[in-house]
């Protein structure tokens, strides 16, 4: 029997735990709990490397039965050094094991063998970083993008491709207007979506009615959300930006979609460090406390995103 595809699964997670949070696990050094070290580690150590572990068990445990997915961001576990990416390769597997999928956040992108080789690594249940979906850089082009959909495609999983990201310098590069042979001026974001859009609309399915290409399009651009989402019906979003990074609930669930089953559907709502990194988590003793913080951090979210979803 085949495996389901990512974009059934993903409906399905929604589903099955009633929201669209994706917990982000964001390990940051500089802003670590004491309770797991706490900012200026060293982290070549093998006691940061400790941390780092029981960190990263203690969100996984704040999560399991709560969100549909966790997104690791590979870079801040690359940066502990091999150690550091074991633990994130560790995470990927026990996450999965646990029935959460797993967007890896690693915005890989290169061209012909050196893409194959990442999509290899990275997507897929027997990859080294094992993930239901990876995230991708579009710059180099189409072709730059083809050896990660054939994988996906290959290994039931999915992609999301950066779009409209949610940090301030978008606007200097992303939202800036070009011209096409016989198109009107339109930004870059939307031009790649135009782009992305034939690769969506063949990888959509039909038991989800959403596609296994999706895009990064984030909470802090929500009219250009509304944009995105009518040229992609079928593409899942990935959405940073709510919570720390200033964008409301509202603003994060722009773009998503009623599914024809009556419940919202469409994409994750990521939030990293406003559950993970929060002022309750800061100030817990042990790490037990620490994930009755994060769990409470989550139901917040949980509710809020809820409330939008709902109206």
């Amino acid at each position: 029997m085949s495996r389901p595809s990512f974009a059934t699964r993903l409906n399905d997670a929604i589903v099955q735990t009633g929201t669209v949070l994706c917990v982000g696990i964001d390990p940051h050094r500089d802003i670590m709990p004491p309770v797991f070290g706490g900012a200026g580690q060293n982290l070549a150590s093998g006691q940061a490397l400790a941390h780092l572990r029981d960190f990263s068990k203690t969100v996984l445990a704040a999560a399991i039965g709560r969100v549909p997915a966790i997104k690791p961001q590979a870079a801040l576990f690359e940066a502990y050094g091999p150690g550091g990416m074991e633990i994130l390769a560790d995470l990927g597997r026990t996450a999965r094991q646990a029935g959460l999928l797993v967007i890896m956040d690693a915005k890989r992108g290169d061209i012909g063998s050196t893409a194959r080789a990442y999509a290899a690594g990275w997507l897929g249940a027997e990859a080294a970083f094992a993930s239901d979906a990876l995230t991708i850089n579009p710059y180099l082009g189409m072709d730059s993008l083809e050896p990660f959909f054939t994988r996906a495609a290959e290994t039931a999983s999915g992609v999301f491709v950066l779009v409209r990201t949610s940090n301030k310098g978008s606007a200097d590069i992303q939202q800036q207007l070009i011209s096409g042979k016989n198109t009107p001026d339109m930004p870059l974001y939307a031009h790649i979506a135009r782009c992305l859009s034939p690769y969506i609309e063949a990888a959509t399915d039909p038991v989800s009615g959403l596609s296994d290409i999706g895009i990064v399009a984030g909470a802090t651009g929500p009219e250009e959300a509304k944009k995105l989402r009518a040229l992609l019906p079928t593409a899942p979003f990935l959405i940073p930006g709510y919570g720390t990074q200033g964008a409301s609930a509202k603003e994060a669930c722009a773009g998503l979609i009623r599914h024809r089953m009556g419940h919202r559907t469409g994409g994750l709502v990521n939030a990293s460090r406003a559950i993970t990194h929060n002022s309750a988590v800061q100030d817990a003793k042990t790490a037990k406390q620490a994930e009755q913080a994060m769990i409470a951090a989550i139901e917040l979210a949980r509710g809020e995103l809820g409330g939008i979803l709902s109206a």
